[in-house]
């Protein structure tokens, strides 16, 4: 392995890994905060007892998110030095809003931690919600710098040199507001999803039913609303991508060919030494569509892009239509869900629609993972959309590959340590907090 190739892959694992903990904990807050006004209001034990189990969730979640987040901007300035060198002072901004926000966050998870009975009980409440608050825009933040990478602005590049540097044009770039409310949603999904899964699975054990009933009703009603809103998002995005980065676009769809009234393309295995793709269920003029909102529309091919900026096709394709994928199969849940709190209360109870969500467990965080691979992938060979490239960032210390190796074995642990807490939180939490 190459030390370029390590650089790269230690990254991916870095970002891959802590994506998911982001993800949560932007989350889970905001389903703790849920719960606790329930108790709240009705007064009734069990949605005390469910506040308190997630609150321990979050807090294990935030530690570790903690960790992999430190790590990463560590490994900002050791892998990519000469992105830092240039990128730092035009997009530093952010992180530096992020790390403020990342403050708040810990002194109100405190708060709330040790606040039962000490403090007013909303204003004890209200520490929960500024946890979501501010952890959701620690999220933002960050998807904010990324968008920069992906749309950079807020400079003027002359010559090789980084001059007239605005940071507030810099975070508020043209890719941040698409990218952080697309991001935003996704980790919604995926969060409520995961969630309703492990308590739906614990209800089809018939262990501590109305404390886990409670749960996965909280948990599917955010995840299931989020999965039916997402698609909108998902135009959004399409269409921002085509207008500012048409390589991703052709690279997500493997269209070889500039084209009027372009196809869809479903599936399909891309031959890219042939320029075509085999096996595919093509949509005629719906990427017309998906790209620029009408059915007739051009749609840039990678024929007109330098072969040396193809971004790597397959690669970005496969990971857009997991992503994609994954997405359809839990707005079909989603849809099945609100039916039944509609017009099928039967079905709220019955074992097919919890075995679905057991199921789509991991669904949500297939589909997060799937789609960085299309951001970050999508935007190669480039580093800086069309500024930097890759291979002129990546530091130049050799034994990088050993680096790679030493955090995926602590990745791999920390995994694993993670892993066993939350099986044994869950295990206990029936036993400790279900009255019912």
């Amino acid at each position: 392995m190459s030390d370029f190739i390590a650089a790269r892959s230690q990254m991916a694992l870095s970002l891959g890994f802590h994506i998911i903990f982001s993800c949560i904990g932007m989350v889970m807050p905001f389903f703790m905060a849920v719960a606790h006004y329930y108790w709240l209001r009705t007064g009734q034990p069990v949605y005390k007892n469910v506040t308190k189990a997630w609150s321990k969730g979050v807090a294990i979640f935030f530690a570790t998110g903690a960790v992999s987040g430190t790590v990463l901007s560590f490994e900002l300035g050791l892998l990519w030095p000469e992105f830092m060198k240039h990128a730092g002072p035009i997009f530093g901004m952010p992180f530096s809003l992020e790390g403020t926000a990342f403050f708040i966050e810990a002194i109100a998870l405190g708060f709330f931690l040790y606040g039962w009975d000490k403090f007013n009980k909303w204003f004890h409440w209200f520490t929960g919600v500024v946890v979501g608050v501010s952890g959701l825009a620690s999220g933002i933040l960050v998807v904010a710098a990324n968008a920069w990478m992906n749309s950079p602005s807020g400079f003027d590049f002359v010559n090789g040199k980084y001059t007239n540097v605005d940071p507030i044009a810099a975070m508020f770039n043209d890719a941040w507001f698409s990218q952080a409310l697309h991001m935003t949603i996704a980790a919604f999904v995926a969060t409520g999803f995961a969630v309703a899964g492990i308590h739906a699975l614990m209800i089809l054990k018939g262990k501590h039913v109305l404390f886990h009933t409670k749960s996965f009703t909280i948990a599917a009603v955010f995840g299931c609303a989020a999965a039916l809103i997402q698609p909108l998002s998902g135009d959004f995005s399409a269409k921002d991508v085509a207008k500012r980065q048409p390589a991703k676009l052709a690279a997500m769809e493997a269209h070889f060919h500039t084209e009027k009234s372009a196809s869809l393309i479903v599936g399909g295995i891309p031959d890219v030494e042939n320029k075509r793709v085999d096996y595919a269920i093509k949509l005629p003029g719906f990427l017309s569509f998906l790209a620029h909102g009408d059915f007739e529309s051009e749609v840039t091919g990678l024929d007109r892009i330098p072969e040396k900026n193809h971004p790597p096709v397959a690669i970005t394709h496969y990971a857009f239509q997991v992503m994609v994928g994954m997405g359809m199969l839990m707005m079909l849940i989603a849809v099945l869900y609100f039916t039944a709190l509609w017009k099928r209360k039967t079905w709220l109870t019955s074992s097919w629609l919890l075995k679905l969500f057991v199921m789509a467990t991991p669904l949500g965080f297939i589909a997060v993972e799937a789609g960085w691979t299309v951001t970050e992938v999508g935007r190669q060979p480039w580093i800086i959309n069309g500024i930097m490239r890759t291979a002129d960032a990546v530091t130049p210390m050799p034994g990088i590959v050993y680096s790679f190796y030493m955090f995926t074995a602590v990745y791999a642990s920390l995994a694993i340590i993670v892993g066993f807490m939350l099986y044994r939180q869950i295990r206990m939490v029936g036993e400790l907090y279900d009255n019912g």
